[in-house]
């Protein structure tokens, strides 16, 4: 199997040196192909190729790219299986859940087209009475958009669909886990006909991914990871002045009052937890319950974590998949470790299993404390922290008493319980009810640490404006 090259002004380049990087099968620790890194000078060279592009696609109508956005969308769906058989290979998804992802894509991306018409300015009223001020919102330029791998080609297009129908051009840095997924879907892109240099996809080092990052004519940078990427990209930004837009570490809470339809919210709350084995940011990560039901909530929670089994989600879609690498496996069973020594129950799980891949069982922590590591920093993983509580402030003020504020949830029927958290949660999101699924129309977005800007909706596609004042006399 040739390695896969990178996607640069419209086609598939040669590369100029022989910086070969293999990308792992996490279920089986197997190669599952390899991709081109993108020289230092290629790197630069793309974003060029996208600076030049974007004064023609900024001087197309809204409306002529939304249909070039449509083709794409379609183009993403006719290649879901490919795009789909791909990421499943590098993600140790199931092959139905990867295709679907493409498919979400796409709906992401048509979702974006349709703010064609929709991109308003302002007519603000001036002090002066022969005066008119006119509001106007522009394109940026270029994009650098750095994705993870936990949902790489939905997020790759949360990204680049509504920079691209706001007018600006992308240079795309795939996860190294995953970018075998990527260039299918740069396919995708050729297929579809986008104008050169509109979209650019490269695996890279960090070495290259900082060059593009840094380069003069990169006038955002737009992120979904960890905190500490997130520090980098900060530092990148730095050199131009460039607008950052991240999303970043979670660490849901979940409050789960006496009055709550117990057994679905414990059938809920593993189903979210155990989505690709944890490795979502809006995965809940602990659990506080009332002391009334704590044993109860905690027994049904065992139950469902226990029904459960991990394998190679290629043999079973019903399996649980593996992590990312043997690194986050091994610093997520460190964690659960480290909490047992500090006192926490074990109540199911917490054993690396004896077996190929980078598997970790769905794992259960109960007598948890807020101070301990295990409810304070993120796992990505399939762990879950569980603290009782006395009364409902206590357990607001527990929710609230964190780093991270992405997403929140709350189980209850009582419409006070809801207005006080709905009020009172520090976090961009909550969840009544339900787990988190950032519809395509709201605006996934997080406080504190979890992020600066946000995606989706009017919003998300605004990140990717700046504005233009007229001040017109006359």
């Amino acid at each position: 199997m040739k390695p896969e090259r990178n996607f640069v002004n419209g086609r598939f380049i040669e590369p100029a040196s022989g910086d070969i990087a293999a990308v792992l099968n996490p279920a089986t620790g197997e190669v599952a192909g390899h991709v081109h890194h993108a020289s230092r000078d290629e790197a630069l060279a793309a974003v060029a190729h996208a600076a030049a592009a974007q004064k023609g696609w900024r001087a197309t109508t809204a409306v002529e790219r939304a249909a070039h956005m449509r083709r794409l969308a379609d183009a993403i769906v006719e290649a879901s299986g490919r795009i789909g058989a791909a990421l499943a290979l590098e993600s140790g998804k199931s092959v139905p859940d990867a295709t679907n992802e493409a498919v979400y894509a796409a709906e992401i991306t048509r979702y974006h087209a349709e703010w064609a018409r929709r991109i308003e300015g302002e007519v603000i009223p001036s002090d002066t009475p022969d005066e008119n001020l006119v509001l106007h919102r522009e394109p940026i330029g270029v994009v650098a958009c750095l994705i993870p791998f936990n949902f790489p080609i939905y997020t790759l297009m949360r990204k680049v669909a509504p920079a691209l129908i706001a007018g600006n051009t992308v240079v795309v840095r795939p996860s190294n886990n995953t970018p075998l997924s990527a260039f299918e879907l740069a396919r995708a892109v050729e297929r579809a006909a986008l104008p050169p240099g509109v979209v650019n996809v490269l695996a890279m080092d960090h070495g290259a991914a900082e060059a593009v990052c840094t380069h003069p004519s990169v006038g955002m940078i737009t992120l979904t990871g960890s905190v500490s990427a997130g520090r980098k990209v900060l530092e990148y930004c730095k050199a131009n002045i460039a607008k950052p837009s991240l999303e970043l570490g979670g660490k849901t809470p979940a409050i789960i009052e006496p009055d709550a339809d117990l057994q679905k919210a414990a059938r809920e709350l593993v189903a979210s937890k155990l989505t690709h084995s944890g490795q979502l940011c809006t995965a809940i990560e602990r659990v506080y319950v009332h002391e009334r039901i704590h044993d109860e909530f905690v027994g049904l929670l065992k139950q469902q974590m226990l029904a459960k089994q991990i394998g190679d989600r290629a043999d079973d879609a019903a399996f649980m998949g593996p992590l990312v690498n043997a690194a986050s496996r091994d610093g997520i069973h460190a964690m659960v470790r480290r909490a047992i020594e500090a006192g926490a129950t074990l109540e199911t799980g917490g054993e690396v299993p004896a077996r190929r891949g980078f598997f970790y069982p769905p794992t259960l922590l109960s007598n948890c404390r807020q101070d301990m590591e295990i409810v304070q920093e993120e796992t990505f993983g399939p762990v879950l922290a569980v603290l009782s509580y006395r009364t409902l402030d206590e357990a607001l003020a527990m929710a609230n008493d964190h780093q991270f504020g992405l997403s929140s949830v709350l189980y209850t029927e009582n419409y006070r319980t809801a207005m006080k958290v709905a009020n009172g949660i520090e976090a961009g999101e909550l969840y009544i009810n339900r787990t988190p699924a950032d519809p395509y129309q709201g605006f996934h977005a997080g406080w504190k640490r979890s992020g600066i800007g946000g995606d989706d909706g009017k919003h998300g596609m605004l990140e990717f404006t700046q504005t233009r004042l007229v001040v017109m006399k006359y």
